[in-house]
């Protein structure tokens, strides 16, 4: 890879959160739901287009910029603009490894591809420390930190999915996962059920997506919030 290829932007800082534009399907209503909790809006590559047509113009857009339609990026500002043209990440990689945020909102990278789909769960595993949703039309998946409390009605679904070994600890489930194994060709934890109103969860690493059903976009919002706080105030990484 040659000296003339850029890997790095500046970053994106944001105080509050940040929503994230992807190529695929986002309906208007979607995303006035997820700049009302995140509200700095920023795309990777042709995700810009949604904002532009919504008359919500991204404040940064990053990706190697190949779907990025000219019409588009004319009413952008330049400066806005980071192309960034190495290939061994995806544009959602891109863009999340240059927002410095308390928490993100991903949208329109579900639903789609599934090959694209799986890429952008690889994409929250590769970057742990990120605090991400991705709100799919069903069902919104994070990378569960360290340590995370959530405001859930009793009964609510509640799906773990390891992407490595890694352990944990709970309070508040159905069937607790302390002691449990997991790993993604031996035990997996889909459809537990909370059963009662606050859930705990403390993971000895990384590698767990958590996945409950996009009606609780704003419980898990406010949870990452606090999960990037305690990190950053604690220092702690993982238990």
């Amino acid at each position: 890879m040659g000296n003339n290829v850029p890997i790095h932007a500046p970053l994106f800082r944001a105080e509050q959160g940040v929503t994230l534009l992807g190529g695929g399907a986002v309906a208007h209503a979607d995303l006035a739901l997820a700049l009302a909790l995140a509200p700095d809006l920023v795309a990777a590559d042709g995700g810009a287009a949604h904002g532009v047509t919504a008359g919500h113009v991204p404040l940064a857009v990053y990706g190697d910029m190949d779907s990025l339609r000219p019409e588009i990026r004319a009413a952008i500002p330049p400066e806005r603009i980071h192309a960034l043209a190495e290939q061994d990440s995806t544009d959602f990689d891109k863009a999340l490894r240059h927002i410095h945020a308390p928490m993100v909102i991903a949208l329109g990278f579900t639903g789609d591809r599934i090959d694209h789909e799986l890429a952008v769960y690889h994409g929250l595993a590769a970057r742990p420390d990120m605090r991400c949703i991705v709100l799919g039309a069903h069902d919104l998946v994070v990378h569960a930190p360290p340590r995370l409390m959530l405001d859930l009605p009793a009964q609510t679904r509640l799906s773990l999915f390891p992407l490595t070994d890694v352990t944990g600890q709970s309070t508040g489930l159905v069937w607790p996962i302390d002691g449990v194994a997991f790993h993604p060709a031996r035990r997996i934890g889909t459809s537990n059920m909370t059963k009662v109103g606050v859930v705990e969860l403390c993971f000895d690493g990384p590698g767990m997506l958590l996945i409950v059903s996009r009606d609780h976009l704003a419980a898990v919002a406010q949870a990452m919030r606090a999960a990037s706080v305690w990190s950053r105030t604690t220092g702690a990484t993982w238990v």
